[in-house]
């Protein structure tokens, strides 16, 4: 709606106090968990707007909230984090959900799983395989490499994103982003991954043991140790909800891994 527009309320004076606290702990160079309570007021804003200018939302999400699968995700899965970062996802999609279910709201969730493609700098995927195999160096792999792990190209996901939004039956449900289903291990991704660079196949497996040691010095690292749990067993995405639903063209794991590369190898003529 293009009179939408954020309206921020006053922050209770509790949640003030604690958020200062927090900003004191950033200063420090000390754990921060700003995110998780600043998220949610900024959805909840977010949400405000909405229902004040009668505007519809669609919310991208990814799979934190699911916590441990076994088996395939579906839209049905239900929610159960095991994590810090899965509880404030789930957090932030129960707030919807229930808007949703008062009438109050009209919006879509779209789900994603760990993503790639070009110019995906925030991808772990890329910056551990693709970002290493551009460099002459060996891709590197979190827990193991034995196990299937869905990921979306991300061309796909806004693509698919945009045409929910613009579909009016696709409102107040949750939506699984389209996936190759034909889901490859990490050693797979890897050595596809190679092949399109014209590199020699290698990588190595960083244990966990190796990643908790890395934490202590590196934040960013720490924060990622309770997300682990998707690299320790097949980590499978289903998207047949929205394969059913659309006339849309997956692209298949060799198709996007390799449009990925010819990405890396654009800029490097530049």
């Amino acid at each position: 709606h293009e009179d939408c527009r954020i309206i921020v309320r006053r922050v209770p004076a509790e949640q003030r106090r604690r958020e200062r606290g927090w900003r004191r702990c950033a200063r420090r160079g000390e754990r921060c968990d700003t995110w998780r309570i600043q998220w949610p007021i900024i959805m909840d804003n977010v949400i405000h707007a909405c229902k004040k200018q009668n505007a519809k939302l669609v919310f991208f999400d990814n799979v934190y909230c699911y916590g441990r699968v076994k088996g395939w995700m579906t839209e049905e899965t239900p929610i159960k984090p095991v994590s810090k970062k899965g509880e404030a996802r789930a957090r932030i999609a129960n707030m919807i959900q229930e808007e949703i279910g008062k009438g109050n709201l009209k919006a879509l969730i779209a789900r994603a799983p760990d993503f790639y493609g070009p110019q995906t700098p925030l991808s772990f995927i890329n910056a551990m395989i693709f970002d290493n195999y551009a460099k002459s160096k060996k891709a590197q792999l979190m827990i193991s490499d034995k196990f299937k792990h869905s990921i979306i190209f991300t061309p796909d996901a806004a693509k698919a994103t945009a045409l929910l939004g613009n579909t009016e039956s696709a409102f107040n449900q949750v939506w699984h982003l389209p996936t190759d289903r034909n889901t490859l291990t990490m050693k797979q991704i890897a050595d596809l991954s190679a092949e399109a660079f014209g590199a020699k196949a290698g990588y190595m497996v960083l244990p966990k043991w190796m990643l908790s040691a890395l934490g202590l010095f590196i934040p960013v690292i720490k924060e990622s140790i309770e997300m682990l749990y998707q690299n320790d067993s097949d980590y499978l995405f289903d998207s047949s909800k929205f394969d059913k639903t659309f006339d849309f063209k997956t692209t298949t794991y060799a198709d996007g891994i390799r449009a990925t590369t010819a990405s890396y190898q654009s800029v490097k003529k530049k």
